[in-house]
């Protein structure tokens, strides 16, 4: 077997029946904040942390149906250190019969690689990018352009949307509001 690159966990994503009810309850019960809050096409995402080196920690995304034990978990999130190791990954998976949906996204912050499992759960892979910009943001991905070219793609793509900064500004602030 190959040597894969170190994988971090990152974050959750959690599909919820009430959104506003459970995001007062992590707020309320674990300290979270809110980093973001947004829509995709068929669901309300609300991102929240308590660490400002992580823009988000869980996810509420809205669109739970159906009993309790049915369409809970929306993702579990690996950080990798490079996009290096992110094609290395895009390369192992893609061999693997058992994987399916294998789709890079650039969130803008971070360059994902998204696939599910043999169950049907979603699994996503990522590389943070060095700017923030408020989220939700999944836009294609080319994994076949040099990092210097996904660097400076993402930063020209995004430069004017709400919230672009580097993120180490996006982190200090962050830092701020949860020490207050």
């Amino acid at each position: 077997m190959a040597t894969l690159p170190k994988v971090m966990f990152s974050h959750v994503g959690v599909y919820v029946h009430d959104l506003a009810q459970m995001e007062t309850f992590y707020r309320t019960a674990l300290g979270l904040v809110v980093t973001d809050r947004g829509t995709l096409p068929g669901s309300e995402l609300v991102f929240m942390s308590r660490d400002a080196a992580e823009h988000h920690q869980l996810v509420l995304a809205s669109g739970r149906d159906g009993a309790h034990d049915v369409k809970v978990l929306n993702q579990i999130s690996f950080r990798l250190e490079t996009l290096s190791d992110l094609r290395k990954f895009r390369d192992l998976l893609s061999a693997n019969q058992d994987i399916s949906n294998l789709v890079p996204i650039n969130h803008g912050l971070a360059w994902s690689i998204y696939f599910r499992d043999p169950e049907g759960n979603r699994i996503e892979i990522f590389v943070d990018s060095p700017w923030y910009v408020e989220q939700p943001i999944a836009d294609p991905l080319d994994l076949n352009l040099t990092d210097d070219e996904i660097a400076q793609q993402t930063e020209r793509t995004y430069q004017d949307y709400p919230g672009f900064q580097p993120r180490t500004e996006w982190q200090e602030n962050l830092t701020k509001r949860l020490d207050s």
